[in-house]
């Protein structure tokens, strides 16, 4: 359906086009402009079409570089620019992180967003669960930190549950193996160690990578006290259902919950069989 608005063009900024221009396709996405002549008002044609329907995404954080996908998957990370791509208009983006500054080292924290896969239904499946990734850089001065010497290493949701769990003495330790089951494993070997203080007052955070591909080994450790540590536990409860993808049934519970009052209506429906025992 058109309809038809006439607009005074002293109200109006210079033409652009709005297929080329984001300061108007943001705008009036659906809007075509027509000049019937430059001393006359503009005839402004607009569409009114349904809106379309919103794409699912895991959370409002843009990450920089993805996670690669598993060989042959279709999986794909939705984000903001996902989500408003249809529109045309690119929402701001959103880089978080946490960082804890020490003298020999410094830690980065950051989430990654889990992965969906399409279905032929139009529904989406959870490919693989979304990871926190650590960053340790070696201090190279007073308040510098050398970058290209950086090591990372990804806690999975269950390593993030033993961070949690983690009492004021108890101690944890991870292995990672970035090519187990390729022809290079055991190559490169990670080893990350959480140990208690001496005194009490917080945990070691120890990075060892072992490279026999670039023959390298390097061993980065940064203390973190008790407030700091709690920072990060809180951190990751917050963060945990959002990297199983659990966050994105909340969009849908109350139409499923409708949808399933009017399923038991039926008496051939027997999803809630269990439960009415």
């Amino acid at each position: 359906m058109l309809r038809l608005q006439w607009l005074s063009s002293s109200l109006l900024p210079p033409l652009l086009n709005p297929e080329l221009s984001p300061e108007t396709s943001h705008l009036c996405p659906n809007r075509r402009l027509c000049t019937l002549n430059s001393s006359r008002p503009l005839l402004t044609l607009t569409a009114t079409r349904k809106p379309s329907p919103k794409c699912q995404y895991s959370w409002s954080t843009q990450q920089q570089q993805p996670p690669p996908s598993e060989p042959g998957s279709q999986a794909h990370s939705f984000s903001p620019q996902t989500r408003a791509g249809a529109a045309g208009a690119l929402p701001p983006r959103f880089f978080v992180g946490h960082s804890i500054y020490k003298g020999k080292a410094v830690l980065t924290v950051e989430p990654r967003p889990p992965e969906f896969t399409p279905l032929d239904s139009g529904a989406f499946k959870l490919s693989r669960e979304g990871f926190v990734l650590l960053q340790f850089a070696p201090a190279a001065g007073v308040r510098q930190y050398d970058w290209s010497r950086k090591q990372v290493f990804s806690l999975s949701v269950t390593e993030l549950g033993s961070l949690i769990a983690l009492g004021l003495r108890d101690s944890c330790e991870f292995f990672h193996d970035p090519y187990k089951g390729k022809s290079e494993e055991g190559k490169v070997r990670k080893i990350l160690k959480v140990e208690p203080l001496p005194d009490g007052s917080g945990h070691f955070f120890n990075l060892s990578v072992q490279n026999k591909l670039i023959n390298m080994d390097e061993s980065i450790y940064i203390p973190i006290t008790k407030a700091e540590y709690t920072v990060l536990v809180e951190a990751f409860k917050f963060i945990l259902p959002h990297l199983m993808g659990w966050h994105m049934i909340s969009n849908t519970m109350t139409r499923a919950e409708d949808s399933g009052r009017v399923n038991n209506a039926n008496p051939r429906y027997g999803g809630d069989f269990e439960w009415s025992r």
